[in-house]
């Protein structure tokens, strides 16, 4: 059964347009967070070249490198579930952080250090496994 007349001559197309991700290192501006202070040192966020790990997904991106000063200041204290917005970066005590993205859930009970600036959450979003990642202070 026909639905009409074809509306034009637009191309036919299987999946939106995006931008080519970038290569190499990708900086993301920061801004610090709600609970910034629940961590040894939270400028060791920004002055960490981290990686993006293969245990990302539409929920996060799992960052992998080493910052001693994430380290949780009270490793037995413990959040009840909060919201949060897309882009907030989250530090579990093994002090490798996730950023949350397009589905991300609550907390979950670990404290959100810092937030990407809004036009950085889709380029972070494109990252891909392995590739480097560096974090700046933004201006609030």
């Amino acid at each position: 059964m026909a639905i009409g007349q074809r509306p034009g001559d637009l191309p036919d197309l299987d999946v939106a347009a995006v931008a080519t991700p970038a290569a190499g290192e990708v900086e993301l501006s920061v801004l610090r967070g709600p609970r910034d202070d629940w961590v040894v040192d939270i400028d060791d966020l920004v002055h960490t070249v981290w990686q993006a790990s293969d245990h990302s997904d539409r929920v996060g991106m799992r960052l992998s490198g080493r910052a001693p000063g994430l380290r949780h200041r009270d490793e037995d204290r413990q959040l009840p579930s909060e919201g949060l917005v897309r882009g907030s970066i989250q530090v579990p005590p093994n002090g490798e952080p996730v950023i949350f993205l397009a589905d991300h859930p609550l907390t979950g009970g670990y404290p959100v250090v810092a937030v990407l600036v809004d036009e950085d959450t889709d380029v972070a979003a494109q990252i891909r496994p392995g590739q480097s990642v560096r974090l700046h202070w933004g201006r609030q």
